[in-house]
């Protein structure tokens, strides 16, 4: 049951006489807001937030000497990328520099190439974390920063 003082206690979709099916008159669709009301399209309205500034590129936000804009959300996917390679191309140095021990044999390279897989997957997954943090900070920061 709705709530309508004009209506004899029939729901709209029931067949009551003064409202035609398919909601209110002057209502296209429902009960929603009639068209034309509200603010002007484009303009931020009553629970919209205005759209935040375009962002620029990451090497012009370092040397951004005013400090207005971040660099971080654009060098995180650069930083990571280098730190892997960087990571990757540390693991196989050792590993090469192993298996080149004429003292000790293979031994030495095999373990290396095990378990240095192993501490580099750790050191990968540790860069991602740390990055994914900095990034999350530096959100957060222009998050407040827009709010206010």
């Amino acid at each position: 049951m709705t709530y309508d003082p004009g209506s004899s206690g029939e729901h709209p979709q029931q067949g009551n006489p003064g409202w035609p099916t398919g909601g209110q008159p002057g209502y296209p669709g429902g009960y929603g807001q009639q068209p034309g009301w509200g603010p002007p399209p484009g303009q931020p309205g009553y629970g919209m937030q205005p759209a935040p500034p375009p962002r620029r590129g990451a090497f012009s936000a370092l040397f951004d000497y005013s400090f207005s804009s971040f660099a971080t959300p654009g060098l995180v996917k650069l930083l990571y990328i280098v730190g892997s390679v960087l990571i990757v191309l540390g693991w196989l140095g050792y590993v090469i520099a192993a298996f080149t021990i004429p003292e000790v044999g293979a031994m030495i390279g095999i373990l290396t190439l095990v378990f240095g897989s192993v501490l580099v997957l750790f050191m990968l997954a540790m860069l991602r974390v740390s990055l994914e943090f900095y990034f999350a900070v530096v959100r957060m920061s222009e998050d407040i920063h827009h709010k206010r």
